[in-house]
């Protein structure tokens, strides 16, 4: 495909792409969209044949010249691992006789964490990127495209292309220039703020807590953070998404970028999470235990992700998909946006109508779950 000077281009995997150029578009703040994220996935055999994610980035570049623009995309036979439900909308369209798979998902796998979703060197590419994306979909008879926690600068891109936009509900945690987790306390309401000690010092009594990053972090501690994954993507997922190699890799290309919390008992490491530390926001990703020890999901996952970015200086944590539970400690609600692109008129028109409905109702939740935040009123 090319288009005055520009040559799209489809790829089968981002590893066939320049690591420096397509970091050149990517940046430095979002680690989920790096060449070293997107490629650990690829070679750990977490997408690829067998996944139902096959990795389908799209770039444009000028004549004999380097990438002005990418997206990160796969193709997909089903919808699992993404996070923003079409599983109705795909079930209707097959029983209305179309064929909603393959489609066409434009995202992080795996990763419902904000970010961009057109890597680009000017905003002027982002019209051609789309359409790009857009004419692959018409020409191979995908019903459709779908980008998912974009980022609220690049939201206005995919609108003014006539892509649909649908809205949802995070919870994240923001930094007010706190300088410890104490002077956080001080934000909340009384007897939220003695819940939180409460929580925190009984999981604190039961095991001692470790935050490692980069080299600290040693194969023998992917061992056991491995075993904490399994028992919990066999409980949420059936299967894991990711696969062992997967998690060395992430340590091995992304550093520093990684932080691991473990809670230890006598030396063991007993639970674990998973973070990624971005430019101004630390990711909250993945949590498991061997032991059921109270309170210390929340302690792993949520206060030592806040002790964390306010030590780092980060502005916010992005604590992962629903979860109402972590309204009660600090994190608030926050719109999610997803952008849609639908090849059939009549399934277009249906989804439209669909999404203005369900507009209406996620405004109304999030204005509710907004006024049963913990915080000090007045």
């Amino acid at each position: 495909m090319s288009d005055g000077g520009l040559a799209a281009r489809v790829g089968g995997s981002v590893g066939a792409f320049d690591r420096d150029q397509w970091n050149a578009l990517a940046g430095a703040d979002n680690p989920f969209v790096s060449h070293e994220f997107l490629t650990a996935l690829e070679d750990s055999g977490s997408v690829g044949p067998g996944t139902g994610w096959q990795a389908t980035p799209l770039v444009i570049s000028e004549e004999d010249g380097p990438l002005v623009a990418a997206m990160p995309a796969y193709l997909k036979g089903h919808s699992q691992g993404e996070y923003v439900f079409d599983h109705n909308w795909a079930d209707a369209y097959e029983r209305a006789g179309g064929r909603y798979y393959p489609k066409l998902q434009i995202a992080a796998p795996f990763t419902p964490a904000t970010g961009p979703r057109l890597l680009l060197s000017d905003d002027v590419f982002a019209a051609p990127l789309l359409a790009a994306a857009e004419q692959l979909c018409l020409q191979n008879r995908f019903s459709s495209a779908h980008a998912t926690f974009i980022e609220p600068a690049q939201q206005p891109l995919f609108e003014d292309a006539g892509w649909m936009l649908r809205g949802d509900i995070q919870f994240h945690w923001h930094n007010r220039g706190f300088d410890s987790f104490d002077d956080f306390l001080a934000t909340l309401a009384s007897r939220k703020r003695k819940d939180l000690r409460k929580e925190r010092a009984a999981a604190q009594a039961e095991v001692a807590i470790v935050r490692l990053r980069g080299d600290d972090i040693r194969s023998e501690h992917w061992d056991a953070f491995w075993r904490f994954y399994q028992d919990t993507g066999a409980r949420k997922w059936g299967s894991p998404y990711l696969t062992r190699e997967a998690f060395d890799l992430f340590g091995e290309r992304l550093g520093s970028r990684v932080l691991l919390v473990l809670a230890l008992q006598d030396g063991d490491p007993v639970a674990g999470a998973l973070n990624f530390v971005g430019g101004d926001a630390l990711y909250g990703r993945y949590w498991g235990c061997a032991r059921d020890i109270r309170f210390l999901h929340f302690e792993l996952c949520y206060y030592q992700a806040i002790d964390a970015a306010i030590e780092l200086g980060l502005s916010r944590v992005e604590a992962g998909a629903q979860g109402g539970h972590k309204l009660a400690r600090g994190y608030e609600p926050v719109e999610t946006v997803s952008a849609h692109w639908i090849a059939d008129p009549g399934l277009r028109e249906a989804i439209e109508d669909f999404l203005e409905r369900e507009r209406a109702g996620v405004a109304a939740d999030r204005n509710y779950l907004a006024t049963r935040t913990p915080f000090r009123r007045g």
